[in-house]
């Protein structure tokens, strides 16, 4: 948990800015919407019990993505970069990680052989579910510290500390409200494109969206259907067409995958059904401003993947260096990016976490200037 100044701003809000983005009046820019139903107040960056870093120490960092070739990925390593030279670590840390079709025994691999290779932190956006815990027990027991950014292990088993990108529960809510603002009052049918089936965040934030639609504001939403891309552009490319061919009705796809999203926007654009079929999800503003902009993707929302790089490998060097333990309600300060606090993961039954926040939402007010 971030500790923040003032009020979170409420969803509610929020969905009223989008609504009028998308076919009312005139709409005002998208605002940024709070991970969390309420903040904190703010602790002074040096009260007692926050710890700080200790610049210039030699810790050998592992950063292993779901799989290399992407852009979230190469900004979550630019941050990552960034927060090593603020810290001084003598050893740079390496970016590895499989390809995308050989990403759960590719992830697991490189975690068992982590300890062997030296290294004291491996920071993985874990695409292997619990299939990963029994690698990683073993090299947290060979003194390995395990932080999980933007997709945890499941079962928490192995796992230090999870730095969650936004709050998982919350992940539901926003799609279910894009959902909504581009369908209309009267609702209608859509499907969710996601990555791939072991991905734990992508299987969170899926459940998320299920359980928000119990709510009676989207009893007019009809899920009709879950396909996986595996994030591969070619393969969520024709997933789309399938999805359009299989429901003729269909209104919108909904892609909680940065790869998935733009694919999807591609396959509506070459079809030529953007006036039939919206796309929506999480994406990142430079692939999806041109699909925004005429109107395949009206809307959508993200994080920033630097900052997510940036403050997970704060919290990495921090564990790693015994500044903190990684315990239920240690504070520490994260570089620019102000204090955090270590929690209780209320998404799992087990686990700890660091949440960042906020999702912005994106539309055509604010998505090319968030673009460049």
């Amino acid at each position: 948990m971030r500790i923040q100044h003032g009020a979170a701003l409420s969803l509610l809000a929020i969905s009223a800015l989008v609504i009028a983005a998308c076919g009312g009046p005139a709409a005002a820019p998208s605002a940024t919407v709070s991970a969390t139903a309420s903040a904190t107040q703010a602790a002074s960056p040096s009260a007692a019990g926050v710890a700080k870093a200790t610049p210039g120490q030699s810790v050998k960092m592992m950063l292993l993505p779901k799989f290399l070739g992407i852009l979230p990925f190469t900004q979550a390593n630019k941050g990552a970069t960034e927060a090593e030279a603020e810290l001084k670590n003598g050893t740079t840390h390496a970016f590895v990680g499989p390809t995308a079709d050989n990403s759960v025994q590719g992830q697991i691999e490189f975690m068992t052989n982590a300890s062997t290779q030296g290294y004291k932190v491996v920071m993985i956006s874990n695409n292997a579910g619990d299939q990963i815990a029994p690698a990683a027990q073993a090299a947290q027991a060979a003194g390995v510290k395990i932080v999980a950014w933007d997709s945890p292990i499941p079962s928490a088993k192995g796992e230090s500390l999870f730095v969650a990108q936004v709050d998982f529960n919350e992940t539901g809510k926003v799609m279910a409200d894009m959902a909504i603002n581009l369908m209309g009052a009267g609702g209608g049918k859509f499907a969710i494109l996601s990555a791939s089936p072991d991905a734990a965040n992508q299987n969170a934030w899926i459940k998320a969206l299920n359980d928000a639609l119990k709510d009676p504001k989207y009893a007019k939403l009809q899920l009709v259907d879950t396909v996986y891309g595996n994030d591969q552009s070619e393969k969520s490319y024709t997933q789309a067409q399938a999805l359009v061919a299989k429901y003729p009705d269909l209104k919108v796809i909904m892609a909680p995958t940065t790869v998935g999203i733009a694919a999807a926007a591609k396959a509506m654009q070459d079809g030529k059904l953007c006036d039939k079929v919206k796309v929506s999800g999480l994406g990142l503003p430079s692939e999806m401003v041109s699909y925004t902009l005429n109107g395949c993707a009206p809307q959508f929302a993200l994080w920033s993947f630097v900052d997510l790089g940036y403050l997970t490998y704060y919290a990495s060097y921090l564990l790693a260096t015994g500044a903190i333990k990684g315990a239920d309600g240690e504070q520490f300060e994260a570089g620019r990016m102000g204090t955090f606090k270590i929690t209780k993961d209320p998404t799992r039954s087990d686990g700890l976490r660091v949440l960042m926040g906020p999702f912005k939402l994106y539309d055509k007010n604010n998505v090319e200037a968030e673009a460049k």
